[in-house]
């Protein structure tokens, strides 16, 4: 969450769905409309894959990616598709489901079996993409067949054909990164995390799985932090999932448990003391030499210890009275919190909520905030949440946002909430999936985190 046209400034204390495809594991499905100069552009992306067998390589089969509906990523609208495919996530199976702990088992004894004959060797750093002919072809073969992505050509073969870029994309898919078909620079680094800190990975995720599992209720909100992905889940079915935005590595988003008790729509937003002291004052001293008040700019108000509004022209954004004061922003269109606020108790004075800036959810990193989780798509999540409020509806949601009109709205039942770190865990259908040890929480060094 941050102030419009402030990047340096963030306000509070502060990834892989799968799904259904045609009898296969939908890694995305989204349609895209944009208009442009009166004509209508549609973008579809879909992306198949499916297993019959868990992890192991020389079993089951995956379907190709389905080319014919797949936009080639060297076309004008490459970027566009991205941001759309990181930010619509498909809907998948749950993260800490109690039916995950069998198939990491299973995984772990795969990954096992690959780290005792030495792992894969490193892929160096030179460009490949479909069409490449090279020797480090060879070892991405290899590398891939290992952990099943590749499942037909040689592996002798140089040139990086079209089962190479479709393993590579599964791959890239497994590993929360934007499927390209290319080996980028982030794409590199995760091939190149070696399996025995995969291995380590996949058995410390799995004592974390079976500490959420025992916890989770029917009916649940769950972020996963590495993922900066939210599923709402119920039944053991994940209903909504959305991007999410998380806390930088110097500002992290904790580990958490509570219950979402209360919806606050068109907040005031009461910036916290780090805020004040890291972004506020020194993007208002900046402002100031430019004759420019930050306070009158972003509708925030100054206060004393008695709860007095001070005058903006009487602050001297140079003193160290400045950190004394409390400030709040007005709710109005660019308020940080956007235009709702979820909130649950805990001890390090986290929430989430909407937020005016949308552009960080097409971003494959979005480790962004202040160590709040802004919410992409929140209405829908909010819309989740009060289902059971008696004459709760869309439309009033809608009419909320439409009017900045202030109102509290208390959950009838209160939805349980989980921060989790999961760096590593395999769904029911086998498919074992990584993200960035984003907090270096893992023990596995940078390699595994710096991607």
């Amino acid at each position: 969450m941050k102030f419009i046209g402030m990047e340096e400034m963030t306000p509070e204390r502060d990834l892989a769905g799968v799904g259904r495809c045609e009898g296969a594991l939908a890694v995305v499905r989204l349609s895209n409309i944009k208009s442009f100069a009166g004509s209508l552009v549609v973008i579809s992306f879909a992306l198949c894959t499916a297993y019959t067998a868990p992890v192991a390589a020389d079993t089951g089969f995956w379907n190709s990616f389905q080319s014919s509906s797949t936009p080639r990523w060297d076309q004008p609208f490459d970027r566009l598709t991205a941001r759309e495919w990181e930010a619509n996530p498909a809907r998948g199976y749950p993260t800490i489901s109690k039916k995950n702990i069998s198939t990491m088992r299973t995984a772990i004894k795969r990954y096992k079996k690959i780290a005792s004959k030495g792992g894969w060797k490193k892929i160096p750093s030179v460009k490949l993409e479909s069409g490449s002919r090279h020797d480090a072809v060879v070892l991405l073969r290899r590398r891939l067949a290992l952990t099943g992505d590749l499942r037909q050509g040689s592996s002798q073969s140089r040139a990086f054909d079209y089962h190479v870029e479709r393993a590579v994309k599964h791959f890239q898919v497994r590993h929360g990164l934007t499927p390209t078909g290319k080996i980028d620079r982030v794409t590199l680094a995760a091939l190149n995390v070696s399996a025995k800190s995969r291995l380590r990975q996949l058995t410390i995720n799995l004592s974390r799985l079976r500490t959420h599992a025992a916890s989770a209720k029917r009916r649940y909100v769950m972020v996963n932090i590495p993922a900066a992905q939210i599923e709402a889940v119920d039944k053991d079915t994940v209903v909504t999932r959305h991007a999410a935005v998380v806390g930088k590595v110097d500002r992290r988003t904790p580990v958490l448990k509570s219950r979402i008790h209360e919806i606050n729509f068109n907040p005031y937003w009461t910036i916290p003391a780090s805020i004040v002291r890291k972004d506020l004052v020194p993007k208002a001293r900046r402002l100031a030499k430019r004759g420019k008040d930050i306070l009158a700019t972003y509708k925030i108000h100054a206060f004393n210890a008695d709860g007095r509004k001070i005058n903006p022209k009487k602050i001297n954004w140079n003193s160290s009275s400045v950190y004394n004061y409390r400030y709040r922003q007005d709710p109005w269109v660019d308020n940080s919190m956007g235009f709702v606020k979820i909130n649950f108790h805990n001890q390090y004075s986290v929430y989430m909520h909407d937020t005016p800036s949308k552009s960080l959810f097409g971003r494959n990193y979005r480790a962004q905030s202040s160590g709040c989780v802004r919410v992409k798509h929140v209405k829908t999540l909010v819309n989740w949440l009060l289902r059971d409020n008696g004459n709760w509806s869309s439309k009033r949601t809608n009419s909320l946002e439409k009017s900045g009109k202030r109102q509290d709205v208390r959950l009838k039942k209160p939805v349980p909430v989980y921060f989790v770190y999961m760096t590593a865990w395999a769904d029911p259908k086998g498919m074992v999936h990584f993200r960035r040890d984003l907090y270096r929480r893992d023990g596995v060094g940078k390699q595994a985190a710096v991607y």
